[in-house]
């Protein structure tokens, strides 16, 4: 058991029969009354996100959590399946564990986080940023630049994410894979 002063972001606790991600805090003392942290948790099994407030004094029970690096392989109607990279065991995912889902492409790393005690996989977590083609969208119009004006592009993939106007068929972008937006455009 821990107390509020180690919670930090990424930190897994059990909270009501259900292991949840911190996935924001914030330490607050009032002028009046005592300190509370509020905390936004995000459940590992459900993927249900949950604003919470606990006392400064509140105890916390700390998941233990470990990172194997994975790859993905393909989907079909048992889930996305995965290969350890150390043990090769392959591994069958279900989509709602997942964050972004479309954003897969065969041969991508990811980590995976496990229940260190229960050896269950908990969620996948893709990296930060990663590259793809785009294989369709619309010509942008030459002079159409007053504003940020985007359009829809479909990747490699099959995911639709919204770009600048002056991207066009055939161009590699680098995605933010936390919000699934268009970051830049990769220079080949």
């Amino acid at each position: 058991m821990a107390n509020t002063s180690e919670i930090r972001n990424g930190l897994c606790i059990n909270y009501s029969n259900d292991v949840y991600k911190i996935i924001e805090f914030l330490h607050v003392k009032p002028g009046k009354g005592p300190a509370f942290v509020r905390t936004k948790l995000k459940s590992l099994t459900n993927g249900k996100i949950i604003d919470n407030t606990f006392p400064s004094s509140h105890k916390i029970d700390i998941v233990r959590i470990e990172r194997r690096k994975f790859q993905f392989l393909y989907n079909d109607e048992m889930g996305y399946h995965f290969m350890d990279n150390d043990t090769y065991e392959q591994i069958a995912i279900e989509e709602k564990m997942l964050d972004a889902p479309k954003l897969l492409k065969e041969g991508s790393a990811v980590e995976m986080l496990f229940h260190a005690e229960k050896n269950l996989p908990l969620t996948v977590e893709l990296p930060q940023y990663i590259t793809m083609e785009i294989t369709y969208t619309e010509p942008g119009i030459k002079g159409d630049t007053a504003t940020n004006a985007t359009k829809p592009a479909k990747l490699e993939t099959g995911a639709e994410i919204k770009v600048p106007l002056f991207i066009n068929e055939g161009d590699v972008i680098k995605i933010d894979t936390r919000t699934s937006s268009y970051v830049e455009r990769v220079k080949q």
